[in-house]
């Protein structure tokens, strides 16, 4: 039954169907049998995603454009995902974060947050792979409260064994409030050169 049915698909009028829109895309015909190696996709103007269409990558009039928001202070309020204590938060300026677990700055310590995976504004975004250049955004906080949370419950039990245990705790928690997030410089043009910057723009 399968065999047949699978056999009506390979008709070359069936499999004209999904050939046909692939013809028309020039970028597909053009492209070399070898894109796929990675020295090509370093220096191929296009990238591929998962749908399948072709989305260039970020030329040096984007990176200009960037770079003028970031002049003249038209890049919006700013968005950042930072790595704390093994986590990631997104933040933007004024969040109150909370940190699980014992952490040794006190109350009133000033922080620079140095692990950003991801900075961005209303029109761009810069992923880091991992993690954005140091020193490309500064990230301010300032340690707020320390306490402990709610009362939590450690129920255990096995049945048939007249075993059970019931046990209350309080994690340790530090609110941290986001001072202030900004990009300290500009951005280079990798569309060019790729490998030899660390910022890479989408």
């Amino acid at each position: 039954m399968f065999l047949k049915q699978f056999s009506r698909l390979l008709k070359p009028s069936i499999l004209g169907a999904f050939t046909e829109p692939l013809k028309r895309l020039p970028a597909l015909a053009a492209a070399p049998a070898s894109r796929w190696n990675p020295a090509f996709a370093l220096n191929n103007p296009l990238r591929w995603n998962s749908s399948g269409a072709v989305v260039p990558l970020a030329d040096k009039s984007t990176t200009e454009a960037v770079n003028k928001q970031l002049e003249t202070g038209t890049e919006g309020r700013l968005f950042a995902v930072v790595q704390l204590c093994g986590k990631q938060f997104k933040i933007t300026t004024g969040d109150i974060i909370v940190v699980e677990g014992y952490w040794p700055p006190e109350n009133g310590d000033r922080l620079r947050l140095d692990k950003v995976l991801l900075a961005g504004g209303s029109d761009f975004s810069l992923i880091g792979r991992p993690l954005l250049a140091p020193g490309l955004v500064d990230v301010q906080a300032t340690i707020v409260e320390k306490t402990l949370s709610h009362t939590r419950t450690h129920f255990r039990k096995k049945r048939r064994k007249q075993y059970m245990r019931i046990n209350f705790y309080r994690s340790q928690q530090t609110m941290i409030r986001i001072n202030s997030i900004e990009i300290t410089r500009k951005l280079a043009n990798s569309a060019g050169a790729p490998e030899a910057s660390g910022d890479r723009f989408f």
